[in-house]
């Protein structure tokens, strides 16, 4: 073991609020390299709508987004700040969990370094999605379960049971590694807790959490079995389950060094010994989301906690100070060359020529994948961060031409489209865009008063309906940037309707 001596304990701390700020200060650095993302937009838009549930998600992030939105705005700052703070936490948390695992002084750094230069964290808590908030999420979960096993205190079965009602209403996938739990604990040492009377008080708080939302499903028909549906149909099925697995290796970069050591640890080592609960209970995770085709970024929840095991494995190797120091030389010097796959340090040429590189000379093209199996210049998260700030000032272009703004109106045909009219277009003044696509669609009006002479229309080419509604149409431009995912859609200013639009909107709705 690296020796108290050679580490100097009390300064431990010091140097964990330090990488906790570096933390934050990587992701706020960089957080302006490239535009809002597609999914950035929506879950912002949320925020102006706070409600107990919305069409795919729950409705935490919506809640963060008001509160983010009234403190700061609708910059990327105002966007990219929150997720940016939960990274910091994310350290504090994991040193915290490597050390209830018994880990020393130098395991709760090691463990620190590790959860930072993991390709997951590096891309989790740049972007402001439901994700980095069910990472740590998992995280806690996983420090109460392991303080319960240490300390057998009935207190941390309420907490747990709280944290993931928290949790479902953040991400329902969470609901994965709650079910392996239930399954897995009756053949395990623990299996005496189901008799404890705390551990379903524990149940009983975390539904009484979740029950907002549950109710909210409920009156609204559950759509989220229809949005599970749509994505096995046109996500999902694209899964190669042989990638998947080889996948989970990459997925934490360097970090898989301490993934690796913590899942040996768990199963092998004496002291690991209490913990193989957790163990089975992450390969379990691991398996289930493979055989549902899950994507291979679902399982990242697990992985802080192999990071922090592996960190406590490696703690007791490592016995000469130095052998410690060159590991996390090691693994940060493994990390620097793949950074630009984890957070955009660059801007969007300099990005190409990165991705392009990686992927002649070391067959590395894999992360420029998209959903849908086609290569292009760059990954769809990237490709998602482009042309955005170019099609909400073609739509205010379009928008000033308009001389009655009262009786106009900005339509968009995806989600991401009506989440750039939507929080971009607060610079210029223009309205909450109209949209079917996601949560927008629950505020689509029923009737516009006064009725519509004119509307923007932003979609990949112009509907037939569009054409037989007005009279007049105009092109006003399109994103150029080719390595955008959204490059070609283009905003059309229709006037002069051929008749009462409301008539046309009343039809348009009773197809839906």
């Amino acid at each position: 073991m690296v020796t108290e001596e050679r580490l100097k304990i009390n300064y431990t701390g010091i140097i964990i609020g330090f990488l906790a700020l570096l933390n934050v200060a990587i992701h706020l650095y960089f957080s302006n390299n490239l535009e809002f993302h597609r999914d950035e937009l929506l879950y912002f838009s949320l925020g102006q709508h706070p409600a107990p549930g919305y069409a795919t998600v729950p409705p935490l992030t919506g809640w963060i987004a008001w509160l983010m939105q009234n403190i700061f705005g609708y910059s990327i700052f105002a966007v990219r700040f929150f997720p940016a703070l939960v990274s910091g936490l994310m350290v504090f948390l994991i040193s915290a969990l490597a050390k209830e695992l018994g880990g020393s002084a130098y395991s709760r750094i090691l463990a620190a370094v590790g959860i930072i230069v993991s390709v997951f964290d590096l891309r989790t808590f740049l972007l402001f999605q439901p994700v980095y908030i069910d990472l740590i999420l998992w995280t806690l979960l996983f420090y109460l379960i392991v303080k319960y096993i240490n300390t057998s205190r009935d207190a941390y079965l309420i907490l747990i049971g709280i944290t993931a009602g928290v949790a479902l209403l953040n991400k329902y996938l969470i609901g994965i590694l709650i079910v392996i739990i239930l399954v897995i604990l009756p053949f395990t040492q623990y299996r005496n807790i189901l008799r404890n009377k705390k551990f379903w008080y524990g149940i009983l708080a975390g539904f009484i959490v979740f029950m907002p939302n549950l109710i909210w499903q409920i009156v609204n028909d559950l759509p989220v079995i229809n949005h599970m549906a749509e994505l096995q149909r046109t996500q999902l099925v694209n899964v190669d389950r042989s990638a998947f697995l080889t996948e989970q290796l990459i997925i934490p970069g360097a970090a898989t060094i301490l993934t690796i050591a913590g899942i040996v640890y768990l199963f092998t080592n004496k002291k690991g010994w209490k913990f193989r609960f957790l163990g089975m209970v992450v390969i379990g995770v691991i398996l289930a989301l493979m055989l549902l085709r899950g994507k291979s970024y679902y399982t990242q929840g697990v992985f802080p906690f192999l990071i922090a095991a592996g960190a406590v494995a490696w703690g007791q190797i490592l016995r000469k100070w130095w052998s410690g120091v060159l590991l996390i030389l090691l693994i940060t010097g493994l990390t620097i060359p793949i950074i630009p796959i984890g957070i955009p340090v660059f801007k969007t040429e300099k990005l190409v020529s990165y991705f392009r590189d990686i992927g002649e000379k070391y067959g590395l093209d894999f992360v420029c994948r998209f959903e849908d199996n086609s290569i292009h210049s760059l990954p769809q998260d990237y490709a998602d961060m482009l042309g955005w700030e170019e099609l909400t000032g073609i739509a205010n272009e379009a928008w000033q031409m308009i001389p009655d703004k009262k009786s106009a109106f900005i339509y968009c045909e995806n989600y991401g489209q009506a989440g750039a009219i939507t929080v971009i277009g607060k610079k210029y003044g223009l309205p909450e865009a109209v949209c079917f696509s996601e949560s927008f669609r629950y505020w689509v009006p029923e009737i516009f008063v006064p009725d519509i002479t004119a509307a923007i229309y932003i979609n990949d080419e112009l509907g037939e309906d569009i054409k037989q509604v007005f009279r007049k149409i105009t092109k006003i431009g399109s994103i150029s940037n080719p390595d955008a995912r959204e490059f070609g859609t283009t905003v059309w200013l229709c006037e002069d309707p051929a008749g009462s639009f409301n008539y046309f909107w009343k039809i348009r709705l009773e197809q839906l």
